[in-house]
């Protein structure tokens, strides 16, 4: 009898290990992957994207393609049945304000039910609260794919209805992030589109889809971060063959996305790096030149409102010291690069405002260096998003970056390894870039600041 009841017991644990069962946030799945492709109790073999399954908590309802974020951003809103206005819109009117002024800011479901697995899957109860506080901060939604704009149009017909059911005018916040040949300096956030095949015509078309879906819902203002880590490496990383390659590409499709995107009312910020990147002194005045210029070339739109710094990024608006990793530059965080670009544009002749993400800026001084970007060790999320930001050239803070999202893997293996992300200072291990990582979002909660 003894010997039957340990066989019995044994066999209830022996496919856990015999399957070589995936734990709970684990890999489970992708090209390439030879590991364990199922689960344990409680978990699904979740696809995230060609490269990466992932075991997520309770049943497959997160959305099977998860965002390939930048390298470097609420509850659920009731979902909505109503159909889209079937008669063309009238063009757009740009306002003078602010784009945030008289708007409530629509929080992306997406983002609310990844934090509200990760929240359910916090034994600490106190933590768990606090993370689950996170899905009612607003931040941005990303398109880095084709197959995101589905999700668009759903978050959009889904704003129009609450505005007309509250009474209170909708924003929705979205990165363009598509470029063929994307991310040119670096490989853990490689795009679906190449140049040398059709990749300009796929952006263009891609580009085209979210014109479509926003011209459908006139009443929900939209605000658009423009291709994060794509102007920036034209003015630093044109040593690098396949940026000074994408050149001409990366400047032809961002200004059909900015003539395009005008069209129909979008708010645009083009993504400027940071204060280590561009905030340099020999880089300020090429970076004002560029941006200048690409405004210009896209027909200095009013809805061309002006750059986001710091997109994915951990510099602080206003450090209370300089970080011993900025030495040598006098712009040692995003506002002192502000306050230094500002002019240079104005003189070029773009009167560009800006907006700061702050998503995982709680923390400071924890980089080995500066440019290094990847699951950083120690972050915290920070300020958040307002419009109270201490600056005329600020419209807004904002997250762009959702947290809790990996920023690269550390798996050496992967085809979309990159060697940042296994410095000393990048919390490892950690999955593929744009995946859940459950342990960075519980360091984020926790070093909070403010706290949450």
């Amino acid at each position: 009898m003894k010997s039957a009841a340990f066989l019995a017991a044994l066999a209830a644990i022996l496919p856990a290990y015999v399957a070589g069962q995936a734990q709970t946030w684990a890999q489970c799945g992708g090209i390439g992957f030879t590991g364990p492709t199922t689960c344990v109790a409680g978990s699904v073999c979740t696809k995230q994207n060609d490269y990466y399954s992932q075991c997520i908590p309770g049943s497959a309802t997160t959305p099977t393609s998860a965002p390939t974020s930048a390298p470097t951003s609420q509850p659920s809103q009731p979902s909505s049945t109503s159909s889209a206005p079937s008669g063309p819109s009238s063009t757009p009117t740009p306002s003078a304000n602010n784009p945030w002024t008289g708007y409530q800011i629509y929080l992306s479901p997406y983002y609310a039910n990844e934090v509200a697995a990760a929240a359910k899957a916090i034994t600490d109860p106190t933590l768990a609260a606090k993370a689950a506080s996170v899905a009612n901060i607003p931040n941005f939604t990303w398109l880095d794919s084709v197959s995101k704009i589905a999700d668009l149009k759903t978050y959009l017909a889904d704003a129009s209805a609450l505005g007309k059911s509250s009474g209170q005018k909708q924003l929705l916040q979205i990165v363009v992030y598509d470029l063929p040949d994307r991310d040119c300096a670096a490989k853990a956030s490689n795009g679906e589109f190449s140049i040398a095949d059709n990749g300009l015509a796929n952006y263009q078309n891609y580009i085209d889809q979210i014109v479509a879906a926003v011209k459908q819902f006139p009443d929900v203002r939209v605000v658009a971060v423009i291709e994060p880590d794509s102007l920036a490496n034209l003015v630093t990383n044109l040593n690098v063959q396949k940026c000074a390659n994408a050149k001409s590409t990366y400047l032809t499709a961002v200004n059909y996305a900015l003539k395009q995107l005008s069209s129909v009312g979008v708010y645009q910020y083009m993504d400027a790096g940071h204060a280590g990147w561009l905030g340099w002194p020999a880089n300020l005045t090429p970076a004002a030149q560029l941006f200048a210029q690409v405004y210009s070339d896209a027909g200095k739109s009013p809805f061309i409102k002006g750059l986001a710094t710091n997109v994915a990024n951990y510099n602080a608006l206003s450090a209370a010291s300089p970080d011993p990793i900025t030495q040598g530059d006098p712009n040692y965080d995003e506002i002192h690069y502000i306050n230094a670009l500002a002019p240079a544009l104005q003189s070029a002749g773009f009167p560009a405002t800006f907006i700061v993400d702050q998503g995982r800026s709680g923390q400071q001084n924890h980089r080995q260096q500066w440019g290094d970007w990847c699951n950083i060790k120690g972050a915290g999320f920070g300020t958040r998003p307002t419009t109270n930001t201490g600056s005329s050239l600020i419209d807004s803070i904002v997250w762009v970056k959702p947290g809790g999202e990996s920023d690269g893997t550390s798996n050496s293996s992967s085809p979309r390894f990159d060697s940042t992300c296994s410095l000393s200072d990048a919390t490892q291990p950690a999955p593929e870039a744009g995946t859940w990582f459950q342990a960075y979002f519980e360091t984020l909660v926790s070093k909070a600041n403010p706290p949450l």
